[in-house]
């Protein structure tokens, strides 16, 4: 015999729904319209079904592609706490924590492992650091932090490495203390610097924008590389050091910035104590109204637009929200509200299993895990009120 779908029915399937930690509200895998609109209630189901995904690929260590890269499970906790809808305590968090601390090494003083490769200490310190941070158990984790941040401090390129204010190495940070500084690695440095709350004024962060304002395709008084006023649209590129580099291939050579470093830059300004009536962000503005986009990394070459576009997503959010802006104007005068673009962007891009992943794999962007995690921190910024 055949049970007729009742209402009471209908409230069952819901109740063991949520009771099996799936999304209770209704099918989207079509990714119509809908799903794309900026409301709470897609808010929480586009990232209910993101934390199902990273509940169910976790790691038995309770890490997330851990044997790809330790510092991938910093990326995806912090987005899982930043959401607010899970805590430390809540098991693929406080697992997460767990494998987290597996990774302090007490006597080198960084959370990258007992013996890790020298190439993933700063950029697996800083983001696994902003997770213990995120965590908010301040007495805890208050030893690990604080030596974590002297770790990091000693990666800078400064008067220790026979650095003085006149090399382009100065004040920023690469992959380990011996490896060329480059601003993404700067920027986590400088994040995770400021998230366990290193001031401003500290001698670190005032280093650390000597070499980001050196980044920046802007000739000023804080800019004295030879390159600076080639372009002089306010872009940022990957690094200034040994002479520059970007990651913007162009045939012609010439240095461009792009989206994910141009918010890098402006974001580390701002932790560093820099103010939006400054010349550099003022022209780092214009170069962003001119290349508003929520469908591409502005400023990598045709074909390769899509290139570290969920990096882009998650340092875009984050500088406008510590900007406090509610609305972007671009360049034509045309008002956008930012979080709404961002969420529909985000949202028609979710596969039917909660994640992320970018087909092009440049800089681990193919790892759905690390991906999803960049997502929630994104969304983490883009959450409506209502």
């Amino acid at each position: 015999m055949k049970h007729r779908w009742t209402p009471r029915f209908a409230v069952l399937g819901i109740v063991l729904m949520a009771l099996a930690g799936l999304p209770t509200g209704p099918s989207r895998a079509d990714d119509n319209a809908d799903t794309r609109r900026w409301t709470l209630e897609n808010w929480n189901h586009v990232v209910g079904k993101a934390i199902n995904y990273l509940k169910s690929t976790q790691n038995a260590n309770g890490g997330w592609s851990s044997d790809r890269n330790p510092g991938i499970t910093g990326v995806v906790v912090t987005g899982l706490l930043r959401t607010g809808l899970l805590g430390a305590d809540d098991p693929p968090v406080a697992n997460g924590l767990k494998f987290i601390e597996s990774l302090v090494n007490p006597k080198a003083g960084h959370i990258a492992g007992a013996d890790p490769r020298i190439g993933l200490q700063n950029y697996v310190t800083s983001v696994n650091l902003m997770a213990l941070v995120a965590a908010n158990r301040a007495d805890r984790y208050k030893t690990i932090t604080g030596d974590a941040v002297a770790f990091l401090k000693k990666l800078q390129w400064d008067d220790g490495e026979g650095k003085t204010e006149k090399d382009d190495f100065f004040g920023g940070a690469g992959y380990d203390s011996k490896s060329r500084p480059d601003l993404s690695n700067t920027q986590f440095f400088i994040e995770a610097l400021r998230e366990a709350g290193v001031p401003p004024d500290d001698p670190a962060l005032k280093k650390a924008l000597v070499f980001v304002s050196r980044c920046q395709n802007f000739k000023n008084e804080a800019n004295d590389q030879p390159w600076a006023g080639q372009i002089n649209d306010g872009s940022f590129i990957y690094t200034a050091a040994g002479g520059g580099e970007t990651k913007a291939d162009n045939p012609e050579g010439k240095l461009l910035g792009y989206g994910s470093m141009t918010y890098a830059g402006i974001k580390s300004m701002i932790y560093c104590g820099v103010t939006k009536d400054d010349p550099r962000l003022k022209k780092a503005f214009e170069w962003i109204r001119a290349n508003y986009t929520v469908d591409a990394n502005p400023g990598m070459p045709p074909g390769l637009e899509q290139r570290g576009l969920y990096y882009y997503y998650h340092t875009m959010s984050k500088t406008l929200d510590i900007l406090g802006y509610e609305e972007l104007v671009d360049a034509k005068g045309v008002k956008h509200n930012w979080r709404a673009d961002l969420f529909a962007a985000i949202a028609k891009r979710q596969k039917p299993d909660g994640s992320w992943s970018n087909p092009t794999d440049r800089w681990f962007e193919g790892d759905p895990n690390l991906v999803t995690g960049y997502v929630l921190m994104a969304l983490s910024y883009c959450k409506p009120k209502k």
